[in-house]
């Protein structure tokens, strides 16, 4: 036989405010977010602001120049998606100080890697645009970042389906080490000494309304 608990020990349930719960659960997440966004601004660093990457690319337009001894036979060629759009911002700048506008294509090299039939999903294909013959032209391959060396190779590779230039260069903004072939850059913006876990993300005017590169 159980014995009942004497009638003072008997304590009426709290009454939850659901509304309250709810209002508190939200504000727990939101600061969850919002630590996360914070601590991805703190490990961010602006590595090349706009007047930067504009006096970058004005300084390789002169060394292509030079190497080059001018416009003549030259022909950039940009790699998408941010050297097609970095080549063009060079053919400007070498039309201001010879006020003659080189020769410029694009490229997609997406069918040139080597890893891919190691992809899960296949990336979106775009448009090579290359309307001159490359024989006998001095290419200069467009770029954002250089890494492992992969990407440049796949754009060689490419190129060499077009015909045979006189000469294969590099350009790119950021090189950041890590080769994994034996592979350099001509031209170079600013260079970046990385871990190899670090990520390097360029953003452009033309599809980032802002021209800023950070590392994370």
């Amino acid at each position: 036989m159980f014995n009942l608990p004497p009638t003072w020990a008997i304590r009426p349930l709290p009454i939850v405010d659901l509304g309250l719960v709810f209002i508190l659960t939200n504000l727990y997440i939101v600061d969850i977010i919002t630590f996360h966004i914070f601590m991805e601004m703190e490990m961010s660093k602006v590595i090349m602001a706009g007047d930067e990457i504009k006096r970058a690319l004005m300084r390789i337009g002169y060394e292509i120049l030079e190497h080059n001894k001018g416009s003549q036979n030259l022909a950039l060629v940009g790699i998408y998606t941010g050297g097609a759009y970095l080549a063009k911002r060079l053919q400007n700048i070498i039309f201001e100080i010879e006020g003659k506008k080189p020769l410029l294509g694009t490229l997609d090299i997406n069918l040139y890697r080597d890893d891919w039939t190691r992809l899960v999903q296949q990336p979106l294909l775009k448009k090579t645009e290359i309307s001159f013959s490359v024989d006998d032209k001095n290419i200069v391959l467009v770029d954002d970042v250089i890494f492992t060396g992969r990407t440049i190779r796949a754009a060689m590779d490419a190129i060499m389906d077009f015909g045979r230039p006189q000469k294969i260069e590099v350009a790119v903004l950021i090189d950041r080490n890590h080769r994994e072939l034996p592979i350099m850059a001509n031209y170079i913006g600013l260079y970046v000494p990385t871990a190899q876990e670090e990520m390097i993300d360029v953003f452009l005017s033309e599809k980032d309304d802002k021209d800023e590169v950070i590392i994370r």
